[in-house]
């Protein structure tokens, strides 16, 4: 058993809280989630959202905590380690290999997102983001990242990535070699709160623009909450010119004067139809496993390291809750009412996660009063949510390394952070086009957080079972969790996970039934084949084939097999 090596603990339950928060809490928050429900259509997204959020995210959140929690006792705190101590089989801890391979491979890209975050900070306290026009902003990002070509970004100064990414990079391997409690618990008890009351600052000032340009009235802050929350799509279609695009429309005074307009045609789009998208589906409940960091092997390993009888159920729903807040009461309700107030539900519908934050929200930014200084505070708080995040992502790796290796924690984050420095130098050298971070993303951050999810639901439901997984969860519980969920985790949320990813593989990565196959496969095979995206593909695969190595060596998980299974225990 892995008991002989020494055991960190968390220094408290909130202390916990705050870093399985801080996990949670990131750039999925204030960046991914309003660009998700921008490109998705703001209200039927919601639906999917809340839907993923109670029948997959909470469910397999609770799951992770209570598998982690046990096999924890027993001295096991990797992804690959739990598995095997709770599937009790050879091939458990092979599947765990992929609970490794996300949170490195996130981090490696992460972090460069972060970097983005505190230049963009930087840039607006110095007074550098004033722009005039969206073409302004969109050729600063465009220039920032290195866009036009590979190794572009690579340079030093205020309006270069480089030295911002060298600065990040060193603070989090800073942090995380200090340990749980003096690194992550330290810093996450900090900057949790102060990232907190940022938002609040932000939000006040956002709720209270009104309509920014009087010539513009229906560009508010209230039609911008009519676009994120409202289930159903109005689309009004100029048919007085030819080959007119339908377009958007939230604010009532507008629909009413289309529908009165012969001229025009209001189409209205239910939410019923909307939610029959499996692409709706797939970025509702992977904005879920990515906001809640659920499926990443990251609160496996955070869990593993609590007490016995340290309550799980609250301090999981603590957790999800308190992400909740700040991704939909926080992130959601500042930046898309601020876009929509600026630019109007034409310039926000369709925006994705990074035209949203950093060619957008700088436009509006500049057009507030003061906007130099919300700017700051914006990408500030939005650098500080992210280090709480990516110190999450590099746990689950060091406690591999400790686990398999047998060696200490200096030795495992000098070796993680030459793989994950290499792993970012890729990154950030191959930035035409973003093709490398969108290639590690889309394989990693959607493909396999699916897999990884699905697996560990399974094995809670079907191999630990989940009168003994609710045993563990209610071990030392202030609270328990209504018996529905034993349904939901046994039936409802494997059945979910596996239509929506069949559908989504099927339909839109194949191209089967219909559907067009995927960019991210033309990029691999044929004559449209990318380069960076082969190579991208190399460098997962390299690190699979690293972490399964040092796995089939590892003597410790053979000797877990040799014990005999957990077997159920009376609650305490």
């Amino acid at each position: 058993m892995a008991s002989h090596r020494p055991r960190e603990n968390w220094s408290s339950r909130l202390g916990v809280i705050l870093a399985v928060s801080g996990s949670a809490v990131g750039l999925g928050n204030f960046l991914r989630f309003p660009g998700q429900a921008a490109q998705y259509g703001g209200g039927a997204f919601m639906v999917a959202y809340f839907i993923s959020f109670l029948l997959i995210g909470l469910p397999i959140c609770w799951a992770e905590w209570a598998m982690g929690r046990s096999a924890g006792q027993k001295g096991y705190n990797s992804c690959p380690g739990i598995f095997n101590y709770i599937a009790r089989h050879p091939a458990a801890k092979y599947a765990g290999v992929i609970g490794v391979i996300i949170p490195v491979i996130i981090y490696m890209y992460y972090v460069t997102i972060e970097a983005w975050c505190l230049g963009y900070a930087v840039n607006f306290a110095g007074g550098k983001m004033a722009f005039s026009t969206a073409d302004d902003a969109g050729k600063f990002w465009s220039d920032f990242i290195g866009m036009a070509g590979d190794g572009q970004a690579m340079g030093f100064g205020l309006q270069k990535v480089g030295g911002y990414l060298l600065f990040v990079f060193i603070l989090n391997f800073v942090l995380v070699y200090r340990g749980l409690a003096k690194g992550i618990e330290w810093f996450c008890k900090f900057a949790m709160p102060t990232l907190v009351v940022l938002a609040l600052v932000i939000l006040v000032r956002v709720l209270t623009l009104g309509a920014p340009d009087p010539s513009v009235p229906e560009n508010n802050v209230v039609n911008g909450l009519g676009f994120m929350w409202n289930p159903v799509k109005v689309m009004v279609t100029d048919t007085g010119v030819e080959g007119a695009a339908p377009v958007e429309v939230v604010d009532p005074g507008q629909i009413a004067a289309a529908e009165a307009d012969p001229a025009k045609t209001v189409t209205r789009i239910t939410v019923w139809e909307q939610l029959k998208k499996p692409q709706l589906w797939l970025a509702a409940a992977g904005q879920i496993f990515f906001s809640l960091s659920v499926g990443f092997g990251i609160i496996l390993t955070y869990a593993s390291y609590l007490r016995r009888h340290d309550d799980v159920v609250l301090s999981g729903l603590s957790a999800s809750s308190a992400n909740e807040f700040c991704e939909v009461g926080l992130g959601g309700l500042i930046t898309l009412p601020a876009a929509v107030a600026f630019l109007g539900v034409s310039g926000v519908a369709g925006a994705g996660t990074f035209g949203l934050g950093f060619n957008v929200l700088p436009m509006v930014f500049a057009n507030m009063p003061a906007g130099n200084l919300f700017g700051f505070l914006f990408f500030f708080l939005l650098f500080l949510a992210a280090v709480t995040s990516s110190l999450s992502m590099l746990q689950p790796g060091i406690a591999f390394l400790e686990e398999a290796m047998g060696i200490g924690r200096h030795m495992s984050v000098a070796l993680l952070g030459s793989l994950t420095a290499l792993g970012s130098g890729f990154v950030v050298w191959f930035s035409k086009d973003v093709k490398a971070l969108d290639t590690l993303d889309f394989w990693v951050g959607t493909f396999l957080i699916y897999i990884l999810a699905t697996i560990q639901v399974v094995i809670f439901a079907w191999i630990f079972g989940v009168r003994r997984g609710f045993e563990e969860l209610h071990r030392g519980a202030a609270m328990r969790v209504p018996r529905i969920f034993g349904f939901i985790l046994q039936w409802v949320t494997p059945a979910l996970l596996l239509i929506i990813f069949a559908t989504w593989l099927l339909k839109d990565v194949l191209g089967l039934g219909g559907g067009e196959l995927s960019g991210y496969i033309k990029d691999l095979f044929g004559e449209s084949a990318n380069l960076i995206a082969q190579l991208s593909v190399g460098l997962i695969l390299v690190v699979a084939a690293t972490v399964t190595l040092i796995l089939s060596r590892a003597q410790i998980y053979k000797n877990e097999l040799k014990q005999p299974p957990p077997q159920s225990r009376p609650e305490a």
